[in-house]
């Protein structure tokens, strides 16, 4: 399971793994919506943080979700910390291939071209070239997925990659069963899932 000439293909996802999209939902919440309740980062719980405001109250979804689907938004994310050194740490890899596997909203106006240009303006245009951008990340040819989605579900029954859940403020109290794989942040030890990976 490797990409051409035997090197390990590695997706890493954007939203939550590279660029911080709950942080800037909760502050972008709390700036337009003040004397609205807010799902403190330390409660949320599940993927879908519009699903969560709506069990709050009703019409606190959409509210949630106006802010994310807002201009500027996806470019103003600031970094996942530790992200950007470890992309360009692994986009010199030998035997390595890396590309940016990130699914567009619904409401795609605004954050598919601030999608690209975020990437361009924090990694660089070299890893423009490597965005794949998908509803179904299942289809994607790869040996290791790094997202914080949970649970994902696509076309393929059985995709190719191993997904390791990357830690968020979402997903942090989920319990995974062996042989799921979590990484707890870009300071933990990715080098080494990596080269196990290698080693398969």
């Amino acid at each position: 399971m490797e990409g051409a000439g035997g090197a390990l293909r590695v997706l890493v996802d954007m939203d939550g793994v590279l660029a911080d999209f709950e942080g800037a939902v909760l502050r972008g919440f709390a700036t337009r919506f003040p004397r609205e309740p807010r799902v403190e980062l330390e409660a949320r719980r599940g993927f879908s943080v519009r699903e969560q405001y709506r069990c709050l109250r009703e019409d606190l979804g959409a509210k949630v979700a106006s802010v994310y689907e807002s201009p500027g938004f996806f470019l103003e994310l600031d970094p996942v910390p530790g992200a950007l050194e470890a992309m360009q740490e692994m986009i010199r890899m030998p035997d390595t291939e890396v590309f940016i596997c990130t699914s567009p909203l619904r409401k795609y106006e605004h954050c598919i071209v601030e999608k690209y240009k975020w990437v361009e303006k924090h990694l660089g245009p070299e890893f423009v070239e490597r965005i794949i951008l998908t509803r179904d990340k299942t289809v994607v040819s790869a040996d290791l997925l790094f997202d914080d989605k949970d649970t994902i579900r696509g076309a393929e029954l059985n995709p190719r990659w191993e997904h390791v859940l990357f830690t968020c403020c979402h997903n942090r109290h989920l319990q995974l069963e062996a042989p799921r794989r979590r990484l707890l942040s870009w300071a933990d030890d990715w080098k080494g899932i990596l080269e196990s990976k290698r080693k398969q």
